[in-house]
């Protein structure tokens, strides 16, 4: 498997099926370097291809499959971040891991506090690094366990199950996959673009203040 089909959700599921898209989810949930894998438009095709019968599970197998991923996933990001302490702002970038990026999920935890697992579902990067984070600040776990529980059966129920039910009523939705997938990616994205535009702007008003002076 190239890294492009890595990247691929309507490959993965073609090819991959019912349980690579388990170890996909687990990976994106949790687990640093799974960062840049498929997340929301991945959940939703898998409920989209149970629709059509395009994969050889039912939707019941499928969504308890991917809500068990993500809650497991969010455990081991969690363990990791609670292992590294503060030393993971101390590593090195790489290939597979960005110091920026616990740095942007630190900023989006400190906003939003321990609801930020929640939300942070469905912001890509943020879902793979909010959990280490809370971890690292050690969060209490019993809320920890609350938040990730409900965050995964929001984040799978929201983007599955659409895909599912949309599957159902309209079929030759699949023709127009590339356009879904697309939308749902700039949507995803729109927040950290937000983000880094609000920082790119007050990294800029902070210059003109130190040149005046």
């Amino acid at each position: 498997m190239s890294f492009q089909q890595l990247l691929d959700a309507e490959y993965l599921l073609s090819h991959g099926g019912f349980y690579i898209v388990c170890l996909i989810v687990f990976a994106e949930t949790g687990l640093f370097f799974g960062f840049f894998l498929p997340g929301d438009y991945l959940l939703f095709l898998a409920g989209l291809f149970c629709a059509l019968n395009k994969i050889d599970v039912g939707i019941a197998t499928m969504y308890f499959g991917i809500l068990a991923a993500g809650i497991l996933g969010n455990f081991a990001g969690y363990w990791f971040g609670h292992r590294t302490g503060p030393m993971l702002f101390k590593r090195k970038d790489s290939l597979i891991f960005k110091r920026k990026y616990v740095v942007m999920a630190e900023e989006f935890y400190q906003k939003y506090g321990g609801t930020a697992l929640v939300i942070g579902r469905f912001v890509p990067i943020i879902r793979t690094f909010a959990p280490i984070f809370a971890g690292v600040v050690k969060l209490d776990f019993k809320k920890f366990v609350l938040y990730n529980v409900v965050g995964a059966f929001i984040w799978v129920s929201v983007l599955t199950l659409s895909g599912y039910y949309l599957g159902e009523l309209f079929p030759s939705i699949i023709n127009y996959v590339e356009y879904i997938i697309v939308g749902m990616i700039v949507i995803a994205f729109l927040p950290i673009i937000i983000a880094l535009l609000k920082r790119w702007i007050k990294g800029q008003k902070e210059k003109k203040k130190q040149n005046k002076q």
